[in-house]
C-alpha cells in the first residue's frame, strides 16, 4: 500500500465507521487527525491509544463541521502539525427522520450542512496542499441513500446523493493530476450505536437478537448481515493505495447488495 508515512484527515472520527477508517489507516502506517465537535480528555486519549497500538503519528483536532470556518481550520491546523494533508476523509454526518412537511428547517440545515457542506470547505482547503505535495486521495463516506432513497430521510437522501455529485466533480477538476476521488456507499454498518439500538428493538418486535437483525434492521440489506467498520476501512484504504489510482469519480458500495434491487 502507498500510504505509509502520508497524513489522513478523517471527519468525524471519534467513533463509528470514522474510527475505524482511522484505525486502519494508521495501521497501514498513515498519520492520522481524529476529528469530532467535542474536545474531552476521551478524545485525545484516544487519539494516543491509536498511536500506541499502531505507532503511527495520531493528533486529535476538535472542528465543528457545521461551521465553514472550522472545516478549513482543521486543515489548517493539520499542516501546521503534520506538514500538509495527503488523505481528505469527509465522514461527518447527523440523521433525522420525519415526513417532509414535518421536517425541522433547522434540522434539515444541519444535515446538509454537516453531512455535505463541510466537505466542500475540507475539500478546497486540501486541494492546494495534495497539488503542493503532487498527490492526493479524498474519499466521501457517502451512504446507501447517496444512490437510492428511503421516505422520511429528506435532508439526508439529499446531502448524501450531493456527496456522490460532488466526488465526481472533484474527480473531473483533478483527472489529469496524481490525485483522486471517490464515494464510499455503506449500507448498514454495525456500530456501537446500531449495536445499542438492537435490545429496543428486540422488545419493541418481540423478536430474539437474529431475527430482529435480518428482518427489521436489515429488511433492505440482502446479505442480512451487517458491514464492520474494519471493512470501511478497508475499502477506504483500498482507494488510497496505487492500485486505485485510476479509480476516480466513481462510487464503491458497501452495502451487502441493498443497491442491487
Amino acid at each position: 500500500m502507498s500510504i505509509n508515512g502520508k497524513t489522513a484527515v478523517i471527519t468525524g472520527s471519534n467513533s463509528g465507521i470514522g474510527l475505524g477508517i482511522a484505525e486502519e489507516l494508521a495501521k497501514r502506517g498513515a498519520n492520522v487527525v481524529l476529528n469530532s465537535f467535542t474536545d474531552n480528555a476521551e478524545d485525545h486519549a484516544l487519539a494516543e491509544r491509536i498511536a500506541a497500538e499502531t505507532g503511527a503519528g495520531v493528533r486529535y483536532i476538535q472542528a465543528d463541521m457545521s461551521n465553514g470556518a472550522q472545516c478549513r481550520a482543521l486543515i489548517e491546523k493539520t499542516v501546521a502539525e503534520f506538514g500538509g494533508v495527503d488523505i481528505l476523509v469527509n465522514n461527518a454526518g447527523i440523521q433525522f427522520v420525519e415526513k417532509i412537511e414535518d421536517f425541522p428547517p433547522e434540522k434539515w440545515d444541519a444535515i446538509i450542512a454537516i453531512n455535505l457542506t463541510s466537505a466542500y470547505h475540507t475539500t478546497a482547503a486540501a486541494l492546494p496542499e495534495m497539488r503542493r505535495a503532487g498527490w492526493g486521495r479524498i474519499v466521501n463516506i457517502a451512504s446507501a441513500h447517496g444512490l437510492t432513497a428511503s421516505p422520511f430521510k429528506s435532508a439526508y437522501v439529499a446531502a448524501k446523493h450531493g456527496i456522490v455529485g460532488l466526488s465526481k466533480v472533484v474527480a473531473l477538476e483533478t483527472a489529469q493530476e496524481p490525485i483522486t476521488c471517490n464515494a464510499v456507499c455503506p449500507g448498514y454498518v454495525l456500530t456501537p450505536l446500531v449495536e445499542a439500538q438492537i435490545p429496543d428493538t428486540m422488545k419493541k418486535y418481540d423478536m430474539d437478537r437474529e431475527t430482529v437483525i435480518k428482518q427489521v434492521m436489515l429488511e433492505r440489506q440482502p446479505s442480512k448481515d451487517f458491514a464492520t467498520t474494519a471493512q470501511i476501512g478497508g475499502t477506504v484504504a483500498f482507494l488510497c493505495s496505487d492500485d486505485a489510482a485510476q479509480i476516480t469519480g466513481t462510487t464503491i458500495s458497501v452495502d451487502g447488495g441493498w443497491t442491487a434491487l
